[in-house]
């Protein structure tokens, strides 16, 4: 059967992908804007948790790309038709990926002074981060159970259970943040910033055992494992080892980023957990039409259907490139409120609203990163995504990094660093894609 390209078929996918999608960062925005408003040392409790959670984004992105190779085996499957030859894969990768994440969430517990001294965190600051970690941490396999059955999904083109999820567990934190980083007088003790990361732990743990139960109930796909191994495995292994590589270069910016900002001192590294935040918010805004390209792209490449393919391209680029105007209208529209929601503190707010025009003028150039990125994970293309990740942080932002900081840009040269990396992610996906694709439409 024919997938049709057009605005009622991307956007089934893009929307439910994109409100699936900003949870992760709503839930870093959520503990961000209530730490930042913790009556007692409410500026190292924001610094602990940007640092933490850079960190521990990092571990999540870095394990967690099976879901996109699940994602992108499923879809061409499903386009050719041949579904059945790859319903015992997904155990099989999740299996494995849980069993790598218990491995490596116990080689962290034992040296986590030692992790975020590194990130130059240091006396207060380091004592929070070292106590946050030690809760949130556990929740690091249950997102990314959670993180893979979102890909199976994403294959079969539903990214309507993951929203839902997603949404329950949004929902879920926020109230339970409020709960126990303030207390509730004669019920519950205000436990501040480890107040905030029991509340993320709850709410990964409900969102793994939502998501287990609606994939047993709403697909035929099982969970138990099975042998042999399936034939597409090897395929998946090396795909998601490109895609590791890819980021922990991606992280490598994140973290060098957070460290560079901690080194400039309090202030700057709660400015800059308050404008990353907002920067992931956007990106995942807009990575609902780089969701809808991994999905249909897909199953479009596994039907031939180069046409098709070629048509998605233009159109999700399209609509990703309106989201990114509106959301940079709304940004500077409320320049000055946003910050009020994360913090308090004059100075943290002074040195936020210095850069946050640079966050929200490159906008645009993260939309063609993010949604070709996307794309390209549903087109089995990870080696050249990983290329080109490589390329953009080793020869574009770490050298305008501290070629900034060598000219005294001090906060500056992080944000224009950042705006050189997703130019040079964008401009090469484009690239490649009319490269290859191109000559394949004029002959189909």
């Amino acid at each position: 059967m024919r997938t049709e390209v057009n605005f009622k078929t991307i956007n089934r996918l893009a929307i439910p992908a994109t409100i699936s999608g900003i949870a992760e960062p709503v839930l870093s925005i959520t503990d961000t804007a209530i730490v930042g408003n913790i009556p007692v040392d409410g500026l190292e409790s924001l610094a602990a948790a940007g640092i933490v959670g850079s960190f521990l984004s990092m571990l999540i992105w870095v394990l967690g790309q099976t879901r996109s190779s699940i994602s992108a085996i499923i879809s061409q499957y499903l386009g050719a038709g041949k579904l059945e030859e790859v319903k015992n894969l997904p155990a099989q990768a999740i299996f494995f990926n849980i069993l790598l994440s218990i491995v490596l969430l116990l080689s962290t517990i034992f040296i986590v002074e030692e992790i975020f001294s590194l990130l130059e965190a240091s006396g207060k600051i380091l004592e929070y981060c070292i106590s946050y970690y030690s809760i949130r941490v556990w929740g690091f396999p249950l997102t990314l159970f959670t993180f893979a059955i979102f890909g199976i999904f994403r294959g079969l083109q539903n990214t309507f259970y993951p929203m839902i999820i997603a949404l329950i567990g949004a929902v879920l934190n926020i109230i339970l943040d409020f709960i126990f980083v303030y207390g509730i007088e004669g019920l519950v003790p205000a436990m501040y910033l480890e107040g905030a990361a029991w509340a993320s732990l709850i709410s990964q743990g409900v969102m793994a055992i939502l998501v287990f139960i609606l994939l047993l109930k709403k697909t035929d796909i099982s969970l138990k494992l099975v042998f042999p191994l399936n034939k597409e495995l090897k395929r998946l292994v090396f795909m998601s080892l490109n895609l590791f590589v890819r980021a922990l270069a991606l992280n490598a910016a994140l973290i060098i980023a957070v460290r560079e900002a901690t080194a400039l001192g309090d202030r700057f590294i709660g400015a800059h957990t308050i404008a990353i935040n907002l920067w992931l918010f956007a990106a995942f805004f807009i990575d609902g039409y780089g969701a809808a390209g991994n999905s249909m792209g897909g199953k479009l490449l596994g039907a031939s259907d180069y046409k098709g393919l070629w048509k998605l391209s233009k159109k999700i680029i399209t609509y990703g490139m309106i989201i990114s105007v509106i959301l940079m209208a709304l940004g500077f529209v409320f320049y000055k409120p946003i910050g009020h929601i994360f913090s308090n503190e004059a100075v943290v707010l002074s040195t936020f609203y210095g850069i946050f025009f640079i966050v929200i003028l490159g906008l645009p150039m993260n939309t063609l990163a993010f949604v070709f990125d996307g794309l390209f994970k549903g087109l089995g293309e990870m080696k050249y995504l990983r290329n080109v990740l490589l390329s953009a942080t080793f020869l574009g932002f770490i050298p305008t990094l501290y070629i900034g900081k060598y000219l005294d840009w001090e906060f500056y040269a992080i944000w224009i660093a950042f705006v050189v990396w997703m130019l040079i992610r964008g401009l090469a996906l484009v690239w490649k894609f009319r490269r290859k694709f191109k000559p394949l439409v004029q002959n189909s």
